[in-house]
């Protein structure tokens, strides 16, 4: 079970890592969907969205790791 969770998060984390580090580079733009607040779509690149997603990719990246080790070594 801790290796599934292993990699649902993993894969959950990658993407989203993904998906900001797009966003903070400009290659995409999409609306807010969901806003508590004043929320405005980023209209220009931001280096630290780019930075949160690169860290968030590699940690997601880890952690799918982490979980196919898992399965391997119990095989």
């Amino acid at each position: 079970m801790k290796r599934f969770a292993a990699m649902f998060v993993g894969i959950i984390v990658t993407l989203l890592g993904l998906l900001w580090f797009l966003q903070g580079t400009g290659i995409i733009h999409l609306r807010p969907i969901l806003c508590v607040a004043n929320c405005e779509p980023i209209t220009e690149p931001s280096l630290i969205w780019a930075v949160i997603g690169a860290v968030a990719f590699v940690a997601g990246v880890f952690l799918i790791r982490v979980g196919v080790r898992r399965k391997s070594s119990k095989s």
